[in-house]
């Protein structure tokens, strides 16, 4: 388990209890992390709806599920015009990424133009059929009260103002057989993060071992990832990192790129990533732009 010197697992869960009392994702919604994470998102789900059997769909840090980009959280940061704007309008696009834009088109304006923007409970309610079902954790009181409201009208969604990592050993398994759980935490600090979802990944998948896994990760130097990488190779049995550079990993002052970890994928999913990950970061890279990749952690054909 990766750990931080001298920290403890619970202290390191707290030190991420409170940070994460103060982050505020409607600063980034829609950015260049959020069109990766849920483009992968919606395969997850089309991997899942390929058999007729019904599913749960488990998010850990579920936020307040959809966003006005006009807020002056949006507005301030404008990371949205540097991410999902960049593929509104683009034509030719690969199959799963016209897709994403055609679901996210779905909470924009009559005239077209793109005001809110869902998170990803909201983009999971947009895929899932009426006998699937959708546990949302959220631990910030106002960001639970807005993710209640959003879904209130949604019965196959049971949202519950609780820590996202607790909610893992106290919900699971649910009634479904199979599933997805998102793991998307602040990632306030990096290290100490990692420890406590290795802890929680290793609980869960002895409790649900059927579902798919998936944890988004930030990205500022590739050598803090590899420990994590390390930790999937040994206690998976089938994994995978998707990642996306916008930027050159070599700055730990800022967000270079992002990685998905996708434990029990569905099958062929990571040749699907390969049809539309190289034209993703080609229209969402910066200037010195980076790269994307799909690595084999562990197991697979």
């Amino acid at each position: 388990m990766v750990m931080l010197p001298g920290l403890t697992a619970n202290a390191a869960r707290c030190l991420l209890h409170l940070s994460s009392m103060n982050y505020r994702h409607a600063f980034h919604a829609g950015n260049f992390a959020d069109v990766f994470k849920h483009v992968l998102l919606i395969g997850l789900l089309d991997g899942l709806k390929a058999k007729p059997a019904a599913f749960c769909y488990v998010d850990s840090h579920a936020g307040r599920g959809l966003y006005e980009l006009g807020s002056d959280e949006a507005k301030r940061t404008g990371e949205y015009r540097d991410g999902v704007l960049r593929l509104l309008d683009r034509p030719g696009l690969p199959p799963d990424l016209a897709a994403y834009v055609a679901l996210v088109r779905q909470f924009g304006g009559e005239d077209g133009a793109l005001r809110r923007y869902p998170g990803s409970p909201l983009i999971a309610a947009a895929c899932m059929r009426e006998a699937d079902r959708a546990i949302a954790c959220e631990v910030q009181d106002g960001e639970a009260a807005a993710l209640k409201e959003a879904l209130r009208r949604d019965r196959r969604f049971a949202v519950h103002r609780r820590d996202g990592y607790e909610a893992l050993k106290a919900l699971l398994p649910p009634a479904q057989k199979r599933g997805l759980v998102l793991i998307d935490p602040p990632f306030e600090a990096q290290a100490a993060e990692f420890a406590i979802i290795q802890a929680a990944l290793e609980h869960a998948l002895r409790r649900w071992p059927n579902a798919t896994y998936a944890v988004w990760y930030p990205i500022k130097q590739l050598d803090v990832i590899a420990p994590f990488h390390r930790w999937l190779a040994r206690h998976a049995g089938h994994a995978i990192a998707a990642e996306l550079l916008v930027h050159p990993a070599n700055s730990p002052l800022r967000l270079n790129g992002c990685g998905l970890a996708i434990v029990n994928p569905p099958w062929q999913f990571e040749d699907r990533i390969g049809t539309w990950l190289p034209t993703l970061q080609g229209l969402l890279a910066a200037p010195q732009p980076g790269e994307s990749r799909v690595l084999r952690l562990a197991g697979g054909a």
